[in-house]
């Protein structure tokens, strides 16, 4: 089968056409503004990217067009479609279909034209939640692998354990994230309940996405769809922690509920690099590693907790923990200046409560006497509509220094950052930004970039204005 992938640079997109083209299939695909790390992985792999959207694209005539979600009907402002190739789709009447409906069909449970389920239907565990995402999907597949159960997995980011975002797997897991955004601009359902999940892990909730969700009961509504298909033999494992998942609960759960977190079976005792592991008041783990951070402890849990559905015992499950290697942008140390011991970090968070346990982490990890400065951009879609920046201020406040670039939003982001004082400023062009952590960097400082993309490549630039 030769598949068209619309869209072939974004995290999930990108996973998709890996395991396409391990499978067997063709793959091109089409995107515009790529960058690393999913623009190298389909290099490497050999997968023919092109740019842009034109219609001329129809004239590859693949068995099916795969759409990505940052795919829509909208025009711009002289008329003409943002996305002309999917007006030629239509207008040709060209066989397409969603990249979870694909995933599900071809790799998950693949079916043959009558609908059956063929044999080699995985068992899929998804792990869905507002934070933490990639990394427990990242640990969760360390931990099978380590345990010798060789899982498949597509993961929104490149774990450095495996260097790829997404394999086949020889074994019958396969472990995906799960992302509560829409699938499609034909289909307003969120991603995940196309994965019939057998496992299925609530890390957290809370409200994000406001260009499609109105408030938090409308996003819990969609994690309650997920777990109607969860069947009555799966299980559920939630952040026992989190009212929002409790509410989600009680609307209907069908798989068995496990509880991580201090109010569930599954606890943590000790501090968030080395603890211990409890089920049920009895110490059954350890694990001791370089990550930092209370949500990691949790995420830690998580994991261990989802593994012992397809058999890895807790002690096992912590103890591969210990050889976990995180993932790309998660507080990813992009470099370090020679002589000043100045430590520029790339880390994906975006959402305040995404910044505030990554600030608290680090700040754990370098101590009190050390300078954070925190260098950000609200770039995803809800930081960029405002809805989230009366947050931001105290989402900081574990940073000695505050830097904001402001480019493309409809709001002042100084504003919100006012009651930081002179500790915070705000910059609308890259370069403007640069310059000013430069100009206030000092020796033994911690420079945490914090962004949702490239961010124009400012780790690279900062390392080198810095020398």
């Amino acid at each position: 089968m030769h598949i068209h992938i619309l869209g072939i640079c974004g995290t999930f997109m990108g996973g998709l056409a890996a395991l396409a083209a391990e499978a067997g299939h063709k793959v091109s695909g089409c995107d515009s503004g790529v960058y690393p790390p999913m623009s190298d992985q389909l290099q490497a792999l050999g997968i023919h990217l092109m740019e842009g959207y034109d219609a001329n694209q129809l004239d590859l005539k693949p068995d099916v067009f795969v759409i990505g979600n940052v795919v829509s009907r909208a025009q711009l402002p002289n008329g003409s479609p943002k996305f002309p190739l999917m007006e030629a789709i239509l207008d040709a009447g060209a066989p397409y279909i969603s990249g979870p409906q694909w995933l599900l069909e071809n790799i998950l449970q693949p079916s043959s034209a009558y609908g059956q389920v063929k044999a080699g239907a995985r068992h899929v565990m998804a792990v869905a939640g507002t934070h933490g995402k990639t990394t427990t999907t990242s640990m969760l597949t360390w931990i099978l692998e380590a345990n010798g159960l060789q899982p498949g997995f597509l993961v929104g980011g490149v774990p450095l354990n495996f260097g790829v975002s997404a394999r086949l797997g020889k074994g019958s897991c396969f472990v995906i994230e799960a992302d509560e955004y829409d699938t499609a601009f034909f289909d307003k359902r969120s991603k995940f309940v196309h994965y019939r999940p057998k496992t299925a892990i609530l890390n957290n909730l809370e409200f994000d996405h406001a260009d499609i969700f109105d408030n938090l009961a409308a996003i819990e509504r969609q994690f309650h769809h997920l777990l109607r298909t969860v069947p009555r033999t799966g299980q559920v494992v939630f952040n026992a922690e989190q009212e929002s998942l409790h509410r989600v609960l009680a609307l209907g759960s069908f798989g068995q509920a496990i509880g991580f977190g201090q109010n569930g079976q599954w606890q943590a005792q000790g501090a968030p690099d080395d603890f211990d592991v409890l089920h049920l008041g009895q110490v059954v783990g350890h694990v001791s590693w370089n990550l930092q951070g209370l949500h990691n402890q949790m995420n830690a849990l998580a994991a261990i907790a989802a593994a012992q559905q397809v058999g890895v015992n807790a002690a096992d499950a912590a103890k591969s923990l210990t050889d976990f290697q995180n993932v790309r942008r998660r507080m990813e140390v992009r470099g370090v200046v020679a002589g000043k011991n100045i430590t520029v970090y790339d880390d994906f968070a975006h959402h305040p409560s995404a910044i505030a346990t990554t600030l608290d982490g680090l700040r754990r990890s370098v101590g009190p006497n050390s300078r954070i400065l925190a260098v950000f951009e609200p770039r995803s879609n809800t930081m960029k509509l405002g809805a989230m920046k009366d947050l931001l201020a105290d989402s900081l406040k574990d940073a000695d220094l505050v830097f904001c670039h402001s480019a493309g939003l409809d709001w002042d982001p100084a504003l919100p950052l006012a009651s930081l004082g002179a500790n915070a400023q705000t910059h609308s062009q890259l370069d403007g930004l640069i310059n000013a952590v430069t100009a206030s960097a000092k020796a033994g400082d911690h420079i945490l970039c914090m962004s949702n993309g490239g961010f124009g490549g400012i780790h690279g630039k900062l390392l080198e204005a810095l020398k």
